[in-house]
């Protein structure tokens, strides 16, 4: 248990909700199969491999992303967030949507505009990018008609996109960083920081226990896992899709990193420099697939050749 005093995520424990004040501790402790938290892990594990596993996701890690697919992807992320915010926040006093409306910590529509605005300009809300496309209007109007019909299935909107923000999320933000030459000090890339939450790992604790905590039915608990792999397709099938055809359209860029950070297969966080490291590691390039990149670079190959014969022909030399 963590000490009631101890500041954390911009909470101190001691003045959460009394009902909430014990379940700030080590999940493991706390969760059973038969917990929301779980049955959302376990019931979306394949919707998050074929995320990871899809072309746009892939291309993006290996710091294939493109200035203007980039921008395409925060102008719809800035619509999805606008519409489950603004739904989150009718929605404040529900049963089950109460215990996890922390709006200082997490909501992102302020830091997304921040980014449109470096992105695209001081006038961005004029920009013809801004309009949302057919997918991520799809996409909108599922998370109004759910917060106007049934909010309880906001839960898995907001699980699905807040969670991954706090993990992955933080990745996605040194590769943009470094493809798209973005500045360090954090332009462009805002929505990936919560200067509210000074330990992830924690306040991902505390959330999936509140999650725990809601009173819900069996039957409502699986149509929220079931709406949670909704919002993966949503993201999948719709935005992703359509991003990566935008894409292929667009003449290829010069990849300013000079060398992708990961090879794209797979979980990311299992890169060993990336586990060593950790997130706040300043640098955002891994050394082994830089020296992969750099082996596969044909002038390097040209120099190992003719350094190899070099080399042959010294040693025979040697003995002749």
């Amino acid at each position: 248990m963590l000490e009631t005093e101890a500041p954390e995520n911009g909470l101190v424990v001691s003045d959460l909700p009394p009902a909430y004040d014990d379940l700030y501790a080590d999940p493991e402790e706390l969760s059973t199969p038969e917990d929301l938290s779980e049955m959302l892990k376990e019931g979306t594990k394949d919707s998050h491999t074929k995320a990871e596993n899809t072309p746009f996701v892939k291309n993006f890690l290996q710091g294939n992303i493109k200035r203007k697919v980039f921008r395409l992807a925060t102008v719809a992320i800035y619509h999805v967030y606008s519409a489950m915010e603004e739904e989150l926040c009718k929605n404040e006093d529900h049963p089950a949507l109460a215990p996890l409306y922390f709006p200082a910590e997490l909501h992102r529509k302020s830091a997304l505009e921040q980014d449109l605005a470096f992105l695209l300009g001081p006038e961005w809300r004029q920009h013809p990018e801004i309009r949302p496309s057919q997918a991520t209007q799809h996409y909108v109007e599922r998370i109004h008609d759910v917060g106007q019909t049934e909010p309880a299935l906001l839960v898995a909107h907001a699980y699905t996109r807040y969670l991954g923000d706090l993990s992955g999320g933080q990745v996605l933000k040194k590769v943009a960083q470094r493809a798209l030459k973005l500045p360090a000090s954090g332009e462009g890339v805002k929505f990936f920081s919560f200067p509210q939450i000074s330990n992830r790992a924690g306040f991902k604790q505390l959330y999936r226990s509140r999650l725990n905590a809601i009173d819900l039915d069996k039957e409502m608990s699986e149509r929220i896992v079931k709406e949670a792999n909704r919002v993966f397709n949503l993201n999948m099938e719709q935005m992703f899709e359509e991003l990566d055809k935008v894409g292929k359209a667009l003449p290829t860029e010069e990849n300013q990193a000079g060398v992708p950070l990961h090879d794209g297969k797979g979980d990311v966080s299992k890169c060993p420099y990336y586990m060593g490291q950790g997130s706040s590691s300043p640098s955002t390039i891994c050394p082994l697939h830089s020296l992969e990149a750099l082996l596969r670079h044909p002038a390097v190959i040209l120099v190992i050749v003719v350094a190899a014969a070099f080399a042959s022909f010294s040693i025979f030399g040697l003995f002749h």
